[in-house]
């Protein structure tokens, strides 16, 4: 298989107005007790540090704990010249920080891999591994991941790195994935150029998976809503393209989605059959990830100036819902374990705790050969789309919801 790599839309630049850190809104905001496991390569060697400072300005308490666990191997020394480490320690931050920020009071474990692929890519087998200790070890209640690969890039061998997604089914650990950046499109093993048809990205795509799609959040400059989320799509978008590529586009920007090539329909999702027909459909939840509405981080390790940067891409939107989980987890007293039985059983119910997403689409363009290349996607609707999954949250209502069901 070809290895993994990090989120490609997690590129610095100048600090902007994004979506505000959560805040002490609700009796159960701080309660303490769960634990959200980071899985990344390498780690960034000023995490610490950068979460006390992200902290400090947005008026957060520290977590519960902060640990750096490293089971797969040595972690090699960070280097700054090396742009895979400093790739990486961006979306450790990121993770981390946007974790924390949801769920304040939960413990947050960053489990470092050793890496070693060129380009700042990794073998897969290596976060199977680290993952599978800490759920034989007990150390966590919700993995967030933020790395994908096409499943047609990764081939036959999906099947044989799953040990780690069976071993916390069966452990009752919850586990997460962005379901990738590039809206219908996907990279072919080469990590350059796409393919040129609708593909859907792993590890979203499993079915002991929650997969966690883009949308596009509408605020003024206090955080209220100005109007309803959107699919995040921002392929058109020069200001974003400048931002993550260094042109003006089209590139493919937009939350992945569709239909999975290699498994089949889940039983949790029989009631949206009439979308996903008899495949495995992702995204199943959605949360925000616009470059046109992107965060603010805080990291101040070698390679780039210590500062604030701006992020994006739906590895924010998997540490976002990690902390949504774990805040579930501390309602119920235990840990949730898979939700997505749970998901597709409060929209059933109408659950308020559910908001559809029935405006935007993650089709996409990119230039191949001189030529603009269309990659047709999935429209929102009300209910489940292929482009949002079940839609977005309303944390108020959500939080105890899945609480309740799960």
């Amino acid at each position: 298989m070809p290895p993994l790599t990090p989120d490609r839309l997690l590129q610095p630049g100048p600090a902007a107005a994004g979506l505000p850190a959560a805040r002490a809104l609700l009796p159960w905001h701080h309660r303490p007790g769960a634990t959200i496991v980071i899985v990344d390569p390498y780690g960034s060697p000023t995490i610490a540090r950068d979460l006390a400072t992200f902290d400090r300005t947005e008026g957060l308490p520290g977590p519960g704990s902060l640990r750096i666990v490293s089971p797969g191997g040595r972690v090699p020394r960070y280097d700054a010249d090396n742009s895979g480490m400093v790739a990486w320690a961006s979306e450790s931050t990121l993770d981390v920080e946007y974790a924390h920020a949801i769920a304040p009071g939960a413990n947050i474990l960053l489990v470092e891999t050793p890496g070693g692929g060129s380009g700042g890519t990794v073998d897969m087998a290596q976060i199977v591994s680290a993952e599978n200790y800490v759920i034989s070890h007990h150390l966590g209640d919700v993995i967030s991941q933020s790395f994908v690969a096409t499943e047609q890039a990764v081939g036959p061998s999906i099947q044989s790195l799953r040990g780690a997604y069976l071993a916390a089914y069966a452990d009752h650990v919850t586990v997460l994935a962005g379901a990738g950046d590039s809206g219908a499109a996907g990279f072919e093993p080469n990590q350059k150029t796409y393919y040129p048809s609708a593909v859907t990205s792993w590890p979203a795509s499993d079915p002991l998976v929650t997969g966690v799609g883009g949308t596009r959040l509408d605020l003024d400059a206090s955080g209220s809503r100005r109007s309803a989320d959107t699919v995040w799509n921002d392929t058109y978008s020069k200001t974003a393209n400048q931002l993550v590529d260094g042109d003006s586009g089209p590139n493919p920007l937009a939350g992945g989605g569709g239909e999975s090539a290699v498994f089949g329909r889940p039983a949790y999702q029989n009631p949206v059959s009439s979308v996903t027909g008899p495949h495995r459909g992702v995204p199943d939840i959605s949360m925000s990830a616009a470059c046109t509405g992107a965060v603010n981080v805080y990291q101040s390790f070698g390679g780039q100036a210590p500062g604030w940067y701006v992020l994006c891409g739906t590895s924010e939107a998997a540490p976002l819902f990690a902390g949504v989980v774990a805040l579930a987890d501390q309602v119920a007293g235990h840990p949730l374990g898979l939700i997505n039985p749970a998901l597709y059983r409060l929209a059933a119910e109408h659950a308020p705790g559910l908001v559809s997403i029935t405006s935007g689409d993650n089709s996409v363009s990119f230039t191949r050969d001189h030529r603009t290349r269309a990659v047709t996607g999935y429209r929102a609707q009300p209910g489940y789309s292929l482009a949002a999954g079940l839609g977005t949250i309303d944390a108020r209502y959500f939080v105890p919801e899945l609480a309740r069901l799960a």
